[in-house]
């Protein structure tokens, strides 16, 4: 029988593209696989959910899930990921900018043995320049910034196993980055680059207010570097306030002045003052410790990731001896 692949669609106000993302979809699939085709109607306000009944009718390998409201892009992934019943699993926007033609390089990569395959986005076709340097400036300070490392415009559109989907399904957190969430597991993987297409119809859903929260959520899921900030930041100014006020107290009241900078009592007040700020930020640093270790606990994130298992009977052993 042939194997089963599933395609999760998150859509959100994608009634006048849909039809024709799913025409091109189909044309794109190769033949020697059996598909289920997981849209994800994320609460649109337009008639995606009356397009999307009216194309199953013809399509039998579509399953819509439909939420109750909006509740995001990766809230709808999560569900079309859990949902799916694949040996395989493919996310891959409605909107068209994800070209379906790349659907067969991904799964090339997965017959070589790749468990994640992820789309790099090498350009677009058509991107703010606000987007563009906005996205160097965030991959470059995260991956600075965090042990985790995210390569360079990936993106969503990519393509999962069975053994990557059971174990994203346990991860539980709510404030999540389905990309992130997924590099986080590990797993053998592999790569693919695009140009993304220009959307063809309606309109981004994804506002620079948006895409600036999911940056944000990227950083406080994926590390804890912003806890710790205040704490770095006293450890800097503290031994040098403590230096300065030192060389004051030398220069200034033990050996009179010999050079003479005239150093006002406002000054030192201000030099004694800055100091007192790096011991608070220091000492908030060490809160963020702990912190840090409630929050990962809370996370609930499984201690470890079991890919695959291989053992010998002992039985069997002995009796080879």
């Amino acid at each position: 029988m042939k194997q089963l692949i599933s395609i999760v669609i998150p859509a959100h106000n994608e009634a006048t593209g849909i039809s024709s993302f799913h025409s091109q979809l189909r044309k794109a699939l190769p033949e020697k696989y059996r598909y289920e085709l997981l849209f994800v109607d994320d609460g649109s306000t337009d008639k995606t959910l009356l397009e999307l009944n009216a194309i199953q009718k013809k399509d039998t390998d579509i399953r819509i899930i439909s939420f109750s409201r909006n509740f995001g892009k990766e809230a709808a992934t999560t569900a079309g990921i859990v949902e799916s019943q694949g040996d395989a699993t493919i996310i891959i926007d409605a909107d068209g900018q994800h070209p379906v033609e790349s659907i067969s390089k991904f799964l090339q990569k997965w017959e070589e043995g790749a468990q994640v395959v992820i789309g790099i986005r090498v350009n677009s076709q058509k991107e703010s320049a606000i987007k563009h340097y906005g996205s160097k400036l965030f991959y470059n300070l995260f991956n600075h910034m965090s042990n985790e490392k995210i390569m360079p415009n990936s993106t969503d559109f990519r393509l999962i196993n069975n053994e990557v989907r059971d174990a994203f399904s346990r991860l539980s957190e709510r404030s999540r980055i389905t990309r992130a969430l997924i590099d986080w597991l590990g797993f053998k993987k592999d790569y693919i680059t695009f140009t993304a297409n220009t959307r063809a119809f309606g309109e981004a859903s994804y506002s620079i207010r948006k895409l600036i929260k999911l940056a944000t959520n990227s950083f406080v899921s994926l590390t804890n570097f912003p806890l710790f900030a205040s704490g770095y930041l006293g450890l800097i100014i503290m031994p040098l306030s403590l230096l300065i006020g030192l060389f004051i107290i030398i220069e200034q009241y033990i050996l009179g002045d010999p050079i003479g900078l005239k150093i006002t009592g406002s000054a030192s007040l201000g030099v004694f003052v800055v100091f007192l700020v790096g011991i608070m930020l220091t000492c908030q640093g060490l809160t963020a410790l702990y912190i840090s270790r409630i929050y990962e606990e809370v996370k609930d994130r499984p201690l470890y990731i079991i890919n695959q298992k291989a053992s010998t009977k002992v039985s069997s052993v002995r009796n080879s001896s």
